[in-house]
């Protein structure tokens, strides 16, 4: 079992859906809106750790049902098979993928597999007319997650990334309440992310599968969450990294990077990226005239959030069935959310990591463009 699995236990409780309550209105009618529609009928491409946690969510979906499975084991499309009642005529060998052609029972597929593998199965699935759901980080590099936007644009299907996060309500309360004011001017964000991963044989740290390592897996949350957070574009990252176990990271794979962000309005983020260190997740945002923190903040939940002025107390529902029912409304009924979850997203994280790896290597400031 990877250590991730025992980070997610370490920082989260047990996945249970609860009935949605909202603080906020707008986030309660929004999740009633999408309620009523057609279900997104979905094809989970590559049944490991993380496909197992996306499947035991939807089964409290209203508008998002397994209809396929598709995986390069046959003994892992058996047991999934009979466990999500998936018939053996919708499960497939990657070899098979071409099946999924002009089948009615499948509207999207989502990719699942290590980082090396999203773009080449992405754009195989975008040319056989079905719309594509990307883990993230969406690709390994810039080249590659544009290789995916392009093949998607081209096949005239949608490109969702799974950013689980763009859809929790403590995170969106907290932006709703920075884009009052309430916070005053934005000054500082601090994103902290990691924990102590396990088998050094496992593909997370391999670099030509997972791209990188800590980065690519944990770090990107602070990465995206000063984006959103923050409601800006950052113009400039420097980055320092430390590696204290060059057998388990080998080069190229990281172990822990701190780095920093600038943006246009003159705040900063300062984050902290590793596979070192145990209950690391925590967002902080401050500003003039208050505060907001998270802790755990991107964990599978629940997520705990504080401002200045009190606790949020949204009950907690699985990040991934809300997620899910959320992708069926913006596949089927053209929704747009608050928090953009499409490859252009996944792009420009792809471009901070790139520019990470390489404020790394220099030792300098790299600006984004």
């Amino acid at each position: 079992m990877s250590s991730r699995r025992n980070f997610i236990q370490m920082v989260s409780a047990p996945l249970i859906a609860m009935p949605f309550f909202s603080q906020a209105e707008t986030v309660q009618e929004n999740l009633h809106s999408i309620e009523d529609g057609p279900i997104l009928k979905v094809a989970l491409l590559g049944l490991g750790g993380y496909a197992n946690i996306v499947a035991k969510a939807m089964q409290n979906c209203k508008r998002a049902k397994i209809t396929a499975l598709i995986s390069g084991t046959p003994s892992k499309l058996d047991q999934w098979g009979e466990k999500y009642s998936v018939p053996k005529s919708h499960r497939f060998s990657y070899e098979e993928l071409e099946k999924i052609k002009n089948n009615p029972d499948i509207d999207a597929v989502y990719i699942m597999t290590p980082n090396l593998r999203h773009p080449e199965f992405a754009i195989k699935v975008a040319n056989l007319g079905k719309h594509v759901i990307s883990e993230k980080p969406m690709a390994t590099n810039v080249k590659d997650a544009q290789r995916m936007i392009d093949a998607c644009k081209k096949a005239g299907v949608k490109l969702l990334v799974g950013y689980r996060m763009h859809f929790e309500p403590n995170t969106l309360e907290i932006i709703k309440k920075r884009e009052a004011g309430e916070f005053g001017k934005i000054l500082f964000f601090q994103g902290l992310s990691g924990f102590i991963i396990g088998d050094p044989k496992q593909w997370r740290l391999n670099k030509q599968l997972a791209g990188g390592g800590s980065m690519m897996d944990i770090g990107i949350y602070s990465i995206n969450g000063a984006r959103y957070m923050l409601g800006e574009e950052p113009i400039w990252v420097t980055a320092q990294e430390t590696k204290t176990d060059p057998e388990k990271f080998k080069e190229g794979v990281d172990e822990t990077i701190l780095f920093q962000m600038g943006f246009p309005s003159g705040a900063v983020a300062s984050c902290l990226s590793t596979y070192a260190l145990n209950n690391l997740d925590k967002f902080y945002l401050n500003g003039t005239k208050g505060f907001a923190e998270m802790m755990p903040s991107t964990g599978y939940g629940p997520i705990k959030a504080k401002t200045n002025k009190g606790e949020l107390s949204y009950p907690h529902v699985t990040h991934q069935t809300i997620q899910m029912d959320e992708f069926a409304a913006i596949l089927h009924d053209g929704k747009t959310p608050k928090i953009p979850v499409d490859g252009e997203e996944g792009l420009k994280d792809m471009k901070i990591i790139e520019a990470i790896f390489e404020a790394v290597k220099s030792g300098k400031k790299v600006a984004l463009k």
